[in-house]
């Protein structure tokens, strides 16, 4: 609560910014009318995150294909490294802007909205760039010739794109740009992909390998990061144009360091299994793994498009100390996104094995890890958003300290598990430690925060 509170004494500081209305101010902010927002825009969003993941699902399907699973697990093994670096060059913004943007507009805070962005921008394009470099300097001192130091210099030039892309988004996201804060990303970025690689080797008859499909992403990425301003630029320029920004940097810095590291360890437990299949030298099997989590991760559809608006309405609810709305639209979500993942989960369970086997004969490996995690996202998806509740509430530091401890329990018993069951010791692992890491977050939100998470709140309200 430190950051916010120095946020807010900017924001009534005296000749900081023009204080609100009192038209806006006697609008109260009700839990009926967050909890329509983002029921309203949960649906829209819902739409967008299953076209992008459609495009998705079909971006790994022609690259899985069309490459191999040999040329697929060094595609899957860099683009894990390269995704864990982008969250660590988002440095945290890509969530604390959906903290700060909408305080700034609730308070009319022109300025202070416009200096953050700015702020925002600026800073994660140059650390994604020395960390680019930092990058492959040291793969190439470590390993010059290795057959994988192409791919790793293409996937670390994605580092910068993507995450300038991320933070574009969430500006718009934060806005309430529903549509042009996903689209980019989610649709365009992967169409991209698969329109380049289909090219490549049904129009001109190449080979494509793992190189090719990386430097197809990065084209991608671009794509998806043009369109992304353009948006901004055109459809939802930032209020207060003529104003100056206006900068509160120690409160940001303090807020977004946390949440860099919450960031990028989510990403490291995600990725683990595949970088460490990667790392003990089975590619291939890092490729079915990869394979095999993404498509579990169709699970999570529901969540991740409700918290495209939840997690600003909790920055609001929080902000107004409104606790019993807050913990009514905890309940309702939870109740959406339980009933929706379910369903999904069910369905692919059931068709695991066509639906791995698809992908090529290799693939059909990963059927049983593909199992095991979509048990452990469905459990995961019914303990709420627990990380957007901490985070949201001011508490990204104990958020960043519980997913550090879980990202490395999740990297010693990774391999540990990897050495004797292989891809299914990689999925056990993960899940596991998913488990784990959602029962702390709960435990930590009951005691600290007096709410009960996820379903355990249902539970009390159906008691």
């Amino acid at each position: 609560m430190k950051p916010m509170k120095s946020t807010m004494t900017a924001l009534n500081a005296p000749g900081s910014e023009a204080p609100r209305s009192k038209t806006a101010e006697a609008q109260p902010f009700s839990v009926s009318s967050a909890a329509g927002r983002v029921r309203r825009g949960g649906v829209v969003a819902f739409f967008v995150y299953s076209v992008g993941y459609a495009v998705t699902y079909l971006s790994q399907l022609v690259v899985a294909r069309l490459i191999g699973a040999q040329d697929y697990g060094i595609y899957a093994y860099v683009t894990a490294w390269a995704t864990v670096l982008i969250y660590v060059s988002t440095l945290g913004f890509d969530v604390a802007l959906l903290r700060f943007v909408p305080v700034y507009r609730a308070k009319d805070a022109w300025g202070l909205m416009r200096g953050v962005v700015r702020y925002a921008r600026r800073s994660v394009a140059i650390v994604g760039s020395v960390l680019a470099l930092a990058s492959a300097g040291l793969f190439l001192a470590w390993q010059p010739d290795d057959a994988l130091a192409v791919p790793f210099i293409i996937g670390f030039a994605t580092v910068p794109v993507v995450a300038l892309l991320r933070v574009q988004c969430t500006v718009l996201r934060a806005s309430g740009a529903v549509v042009a804060a996903l689209a980019p990303d989610r649709i365009v970025r992967e169409g991209s992909l698969v329109v380049l690689v289909s090219i490549a080797t049904l129009v001109l008859g190449w080979q494509v390998s793992a190189q090719w499909a990386l430097t197809a992403a990065l084209v991608g990425a671009v794509t998806g990061l043009l369109l992304a301003y353009y948006a901004q630029r055109v459809h939802h320029p930032l209020p207060g144009g003529s104003l100056p920004p206006s900068y509160d940097t120690p409160a940001w810095r303090k807020a977004a360091l946390p949440l860099m590291i919450a960031g990028a360890t989510e990403v490291l437990i995600n990725r683990t299994g595949v970088i460490v299949l990667g790392w003990t030298d089975h590619t291939q099997e890092a490729g079915i793994y990869s394979l095999a989590f993404n498509v579990a991760l169709l699970v999570t559809l529901p969540r991740v498009a409700v918290n495209t608006l939840f997690a600003p309405a909790i920055s609001s609810l929080h902000a107004a100390g409104d606790r019993q709305a807050l913990q009514a639209l905890v309940r309702r979500t939870a109740q959406w996104t339980l009933v929706a993942a379910a369903a999904i989960a069910a369905v692919i369970f059931v068709l695991a094995d066509p639906l791995m086997s698809s992908f090529g004969a290799a693939y059909r490996e990963g059927v049983a890890p593909l199992r095991v995690l979509l048990v452990a996202q469905v459990l995961a998806v019914g303990a709420g958003s627990q990380l957007y509740v901490m985070t949201m509430t001011g508490h990204e530091r104990s958020a960043a300290v519980l997913l550090v401890a879980a990202a490395s329990a999740n990297v010693v018993v990774s391999l540990m598990l990897v050495q004797f069951f292989g891809v299914v010791g990689a999925a056990i692992g993960s899940a596991g430690t998913l488990l784990a890491w959602n029962a702390m977050m709960a435990l930590w939100i009951w005691r600290r925060l007096g709410l009960m998470p996820g379903l355990l709140c249902l539970r009390t309200s159906q008691a």
